[in-house]
């Protein structure tokens, strides 16, 4: 079922623009607003219903459902709750954010507090699967929220990839966090490995079949050490700024709960090493580059 409103749409970025061209792709109207200009007018087709809106107000006067696809909490609240916030700007009482950014949790719930408090909905939506998952359609969405309400925006969602209900709000932003997490901890195993089995004198593309067939198998092995780090194009559209926040963000909500998680701690202060050695562009397979300079042999 199509909403009769256009969906609103804020924050056209590299996953962004693709997965509003899959909204308008199923059929939906898509009204989209980002500050930067530039950023919205390739994406626009008329033809297909896809508009750039003026600024937030239009978003918020005209859509009954609004996506934020922005880097970071703070920014998503300030879209929504801001001086120039959808929220302050006639959003209608009933109508649902839907956060498909990489949100910290508990910002989520607090987030989710304060609209329902003005009558509106908050389902935190957070995606994996990257830029080529985003263009195909093909996302896994980890959706948390009031159940009813997550009933409401399937349809939309479902234009974008699968959906997976976590549970209660905040969850869907947890599980991202934690399956970042986990990535991230077989992206430096696999790196070091490769590292240690050329020392030895393994060929790195026969360690990559034989750990494909075997227990060692990740989301690494699979996709990323051929193609983009035993190549050394390290191109793979994923950002080790990005992997880095949100295992960061795994770490804190593990902090905030009171739980010692090691090995998550570990991960984190390594990416954040790397981060600071290969610089803020650099692609989160690059990793196997600040790996090769600070294995100790």
């Amino acid at each position: 079922m199509k909403s009769a409103q256009p969906i609103g749409f804020i924050g056209i970025g590299n996953m962004g623009a693709p997965m509003v061209r899959c909204l308008a792709k199923a059929g939906h109207q898509v009204l989209m607003y980002d500050m930067r200009a530039e950023a919205m007018s390739p994406v626009v087709d008329t033809n297909r219903g896809i508009e750039a809106a003026k600024n937030s107000s239009d978003v918020a006067t005209r859509c009954e459902f609004v996506i934020t696809m922005l880097p970071e909490s703070r920014h998503v609240r300030e879209a929504i709750l801001g001086e120039n916030g959808i929220v302050g700007h006639g959003f209608k009482k009933g109508s649902v954010v839907i956060d498909m950014s990489s949100s910290f949790p508990l910002d989520t719930r607090s987030l989710g507090e304060a609209l329902a408090d003005k009558g509106l909905g908050l389902v935190d939506a957070p995606v994996s699967g990257g830029v080529g998952k985003a263009v195909t359609g093909t996302l896994a969405i980890m959706t948390g929220g009031d159940g009813a309400l997550i009933d409401r925006v399937e349809p939309v969602l479902m234009a974008m990839g699968t959906i997976h209900r976590t549970g209660a709000l905040g969850s869907g932003h947890a599980m991202k966090a934690l399956n970042n997490y986990v990535s991230a901890a077989g992206l430096v195993a696999t790196a070091e490995a490769l590292i240690v089995g050329k020392k030895f004198g393994l060929d790195g593309s026969v360690m990559t079949k034989v750990l494909n067939a075997s227990t060692g198998r990740n989301n690494t092995t699979e996709n990323k050490a051929e193609r983009y780090m035993l190549s050394r194009k390290f191109d793979s559209g994923f950002a080790l700024a990005l992997m880095e926040k949100d295992v960061g963000m795994a770490r804190r909500l593990a902090e905030e709960l009171g739980i010692g998680a090691d090995e998550l701690a570990f991960v984190s202060r390594y990416l954040t090493q790397a981060l600071a050695a290969l610089g803020k562009e650099a692609d989160h397979t690059a990793v196997l580059q600040f790996a090769e300079k600070s294995v100790k042999t």
